[in-house]
């Protein structure tokens, strides 16, 4: 019977090598160098000639005091700073944004490129805006899968110079911190199906309260609706870096993050706060959903941003350090 039960759980595990081992999930890795980085009017062109739309909110008649480059999140593109950078713009604070490889009107449309390909883009973009802007402060702010970039940029061998680092809802969901039937089945869709689309169509999850600005999107067809599998298993190993380098993040950082975000769950955003150090800033809104900056309240966790800029020390208006429901993970 031991023989035969032995026998039964090797087929077993070769079976699911076999399926595992059938397909594997796509990496749209970017070209050899071709040439140096360089911002040009409309579109930001990379190392391997890759053009990424651009846009940005400069202060009119008043002088620019900071810098901010903004990174999108998951499925999302840089239009998603349109209303957060007139803001800012307004406050003195120069913001840019550009589509990240595989979304919006960038090259490679719903192909994960790699987590290499975002960091070295952000880092090269860095160096091209400290060349405009090299007598202010400048910041990098992350919003979900932004985030994520933020952070395995920052904690890498050759991190950009950066004065500080400002965190929106960052997508941290590790591996570690999900559940394990979530895992398993991660894994072998992305082994299997890795070209299938999801949509997440019946998954009643609110993104924001901002009811309005989701239509929008929903109308937007630069916004991703459709997801393939292997872009998820890409974005999954990203979150996992960005979790695990959370303890390295040694520059000034602002992390935001509403009670009613139902994108990232509170469990990895505390894990992750738990591993960082005393350098960061911890602002909870308890009327913040997933796309803080665009919610009904979005300008308060904006005017927090502006604040904290000014003066890392500065008492946030609105944003409390401390979560008044911790226990509720």
């Amino acid at each position: 019977m031991t023989k035969i039960r032995m026998l039964f759980i090797n087929g077993t595990i070769t079976a699911a090598l076999l399926v595992l081992s059938a397909c594997s999930p796509l990496v749209n890795h970017p070209g050899k160098q071709v040439r140096e980085p360089k911002i040009e009017k409309e579109h930001f062109t990379t190392f391997d000639g890759a053009m990424l739309p651009l846009r940005s909110w400069l202060p009119g008649d008043i002088p620019v005091r900071a810098v901010i480059i903004a990174l999108h999140g998951f499925n999302d593109y840089s239009n998603f700073f349109a209303s957060p950078g007139n803001y800012l713009s307004h406050r003195g604070i120069a913001c840019y944004a550009y589509d990240q490889r595989g979304f919006g009107g960038a090259p490679g449309r719903g192909l994960w490129p790699g987590i290499e390909a975002y960091t070295n883009d952000l880092s090269s973009f860095v160096k091209e805006i400290r060349k405009r802007h090299s007598d202010v402060p400048l910041y990098v702010l992350g919003e979900s899968m932004g985030g994520a970039v933020t952070i395995v940029t920052m904690t890498g061998n050759k991190p950009p110079h950066v004065d500080g680092v400002i965190l929106v809802a960052p997508a941290v969901w590790g591996r570690e911190t999900m559940p394990w039937y979530q895992r398993w089945l991660l894994a072998v869709s992305a082994h299997t199906l890795p070209w299938m689309e999801l949509t997440g169509k019946g998954l009643q999850i609110s993104a924001s309260d901002n009811i309005e600005m989701l239509r929008s999107l929903r109308r937007d067809p630069h916004v991703i609706k459709a997801t393939r599998i292997d872009a998820l298993y890409g974005l999954s190993n990203l979150m996992d870096e960005a979790l695990a380098r959370a303890d390295g993040m040694q520059l000034p950082t602002l992390v935001q993050y509403g009670k009613n975000d139902q994108i990232i769950p509170r469990k990895p955003i505390f894990f992750m706060l738990e591993k960082m150090p005393k350098l960061t800033r911890k602002a909870f809104y308890d009327h913040g959903y997933h796309m803080l900056l665009r919610d009904l309240q979005g300008e308060k966790p904006l005017a927090d941003i502006a604040a904290w800029i000014a003066d890392h020390k500065n008492s946030l208006l609105y944003g409390t350090d401390i979560w008044k429901c911790s226990g509720e993970l």
